[in-house]
């Protein structure tokens, strides 16, 4: 019988996406003090913070001791901890993770409404700055809109942002809705725009769009490699990246998106280092993706 159990077990924890490039290489571009990886994982281990049933993959454990190393090879300062959809709306993962960071982690939580102002009072003196909600199909589509708001309007208080992962086909659906919302929000991965549909493709253009028209309205030039249509160094998302950049540069925040789940090609994290100088060669463009931005988002 426990032989059963722990066979069950493994099959249950056993990774059903591969995990990032161990043998990361250190970029040759130097990143600002301080720089910010303003979008990254942390995941498990699981039998310490055990994975949510009904999840929509199963990743190789990515431990808090893995991140940190990344960070040392890379360059990183601070990061910021979104709480995947692996772990559900159990966030200890990353609340303990901050609690050992001397003030250099923040976190994005998964909640649902079940949540109560203490609770999330305790996420916000947590390090907690903002919720994430996932409209990606792969995923599992769209929210309960009417659970969406609810919790928008109980975060508000608190001046967190809503962080929002969206596939690029239905950006222009939900354009109007965003500019609505009565708090700042970001949008992960530039909006997963493919690039081989270029600059005028319709997405694109609605992201650029908000980000002109709405004060709102933050954009992470991170995912180059979910973007890219060429595949490794992802040089054809760089344009993409710029023009984020160009639209309103006090509002975009950059990241690494390790350990980078679900993408078609593993990127190395420092190539991706070294795409920043591609897309953001001014010194002081970097210094406000890098440092100055996230700083202000996340209250460091």
């Amino acid at each position: 019988m426990k032989r059963d159990q722990e066979t069950a077990e493994g099959t249950m924890h056993k990774p059903t996406i591969p995990g990032p490039d161990p043998d990361t290489r250190t970029p040759k571009f130097k990143l600002p003090a301080l720089a910010c990886d303003a979008h990254t994982h942390i995941f498990g281990p699981g039998d310490k913070y055990p994975y949510a049933p009904g999840r929509p993959y199963t990743p190789p454990d990515a431990p808090l001791e893995d991140f940190r190393a990344l960070h040392r090879k890379i360059g990183i300062g601070r990061a910021v901890i979104v709480n995947a959809s692996v772990h559900g709306t159990d966030n200890r993962v990353a609340l303990d993770a901050i609690a050992v960071s001397d003030g250099t982690f923040r976190a994005v939580a998964n909640i649902d409404d079940s949540i109560t102002e203490r609770g999330l009072r305790e996420l916000h003196e947590g390090g907690f700055r903002g919720c994430r909600f996932n409209f990606v199909r792969h995923l599992g589509g769209v929210p309960d809109m009417r659970v969406f708001h609810r919790i928008v309007a109980m975060v508000a208080p608190l001046g967190w942002h809503i962080d929002l992962h969206f596939d690029a086909i239905d950006l222009p659906e939900y354009a109007e809705m965003l500019a609505k919302l009565p708090v700042r929000y970001t949008i992960d991965h530039m909006g997963r725009v493919k690039a081989a549909d270029g600059l005028d493709q319709l997405p694109f253009r609605t992201l650029t769009d908000l980000m002109t028209r709405d004060e709102k309205c933050w954009v992470k030039v991170c995912g180059c490699e979910r973007v890219s249509s060429g595949g490794p160094p992802f040089h054809d998302a760089v344009p993409f990246a710029r023009r984020i950049i160009e639209t309103a540069p006090d509002r975009v925040i950059w990241g690494t998106d390790w350990p980078h789940p679900n993408v078609k090609v593993m990127p190395n994290d420092g190539d991706l280092v070294d795409l920043i100088p591609l897309f953001a060669p001014e010194a002081e463009l970097q210094q406000k993706i890098l440092v100055d931005n996230p700083a202000r988002l996340f209250e460091f």
